[in-house]
């Protein structure tokens, strides 16, 4: 998706109800109902082990000749486009357009039309926002963490710390930031919520509420890695140069150091 200037999302509809039973796997999917009566599906339905592998390898193979612009997740397509060969960015995304629903009719894939999105200058792609100008957390888990209360207790603790995770990728130095309150879900810890303790809970909040635009990952691009250590975490950031030069996030990465690691020497850190 990187360079991409407009986007559309398609969601198909019914899933996995698309896909019909082999014949001689029906009879296994048989339930009782209170009636007394059996009923067998004779469409693949949610529960079965492989019905998701199954979905998703059915339609990456149905659609792989316009996985260069419309990537697909399960029952999601999201088409993208830039301007090429002197064609603007909507002539190119009608072309795209085109080419994806000649594939879906001819297999008789269909979408949900009203929770398709056409011609966007972002979509929403995997609990984030992917648009021209880079990706971004969606702004709804943003807006909760930024209203999230103090914590009174381990279990608020831990359900902050949860959605916080979540969304680690966009904050330099996550793991450092969380050190001191991770300390408070250790076993045997006692619940003492210090001014340090809170000034690392704003401290988190503000990162995730201040989170950087990332960059689209460009494989045609060079990738370059930039490394950090403290004395009691190790980070990283995947960098790369964008087409105006400047040199962009994709992804933040740290983790805390273990007890026996912390007495490494700087280089090994």
């Amino acid at each position: 998706m990187a360079l991409s200037t407009i986007f559309s999302d398609l969601d198909l509809r019914d899933g996995f109800y698309q896909i019909l039973m082999r014949e001689s796997d029906i009879p296994l999917t048989a339930v009782s109902t209170p009636s007394g009566m059996i009923w067998e599906w004779l469409v693949m339905p949610q529960g079965l082990k492989n019905a998701p592998a199954t979905f998703n390898r059915c339609v990456t193979h149905l659609l792989r000749s316009v996985c260069d612009f419309a990537p697909i997740y399960f029952d999601d397509v999201f088409i993208h486009s830039r301007a090429v060969d002197g064609k603007s960015e909507v002539e190119m995304h009608k072309e795209h357009l085109r080419r994806l629903f000649a594939l879906m009719r001819k297999h008789k894939l269909y979408a949900n039309l009203k929770k398709c999105i056409f011609r966007a200058s972002e979509i929403p792609v995997l609990g984030c926002l992917v648009g021209k100008n880079g990706v971004r957390p969606a702004p709804g888990k943003v807006r909760v963490i930024n209203e999230w209360p103090t914590p009174s207790n381990v279990k608020e603790l831990r359900q902050f710390l949860g959605l916080a995770t979540y969304l680690c990728k966009y904050v330099s130095n996550y793991a450092g930031k969380i050190r001191l309150l991770s300390q408070l879900l250790t076993k045997d810890a006692a619940w003492v919520w210090t001014a340090d303790c809170q000034q690392a809970f704003d401290a988190v909040k503000q990162g995730l509420t201040e989170a950087p635009i990332l960059a689209v990952a460009d494989k045609d691009r060079p990738f370059h890695v930039v490394c950090d250590a403290s004395d009691f975490a190790t980070g990283c950031a995947l960098m790369q140069h964008d087409h105006e030069g400047r040199d962009r996030v994709v992804y933040y990465q740290s983790r805390q150091l273990k007890p026996a690691e912390r007495n490494y020497p700087v280089h090994d850190k």
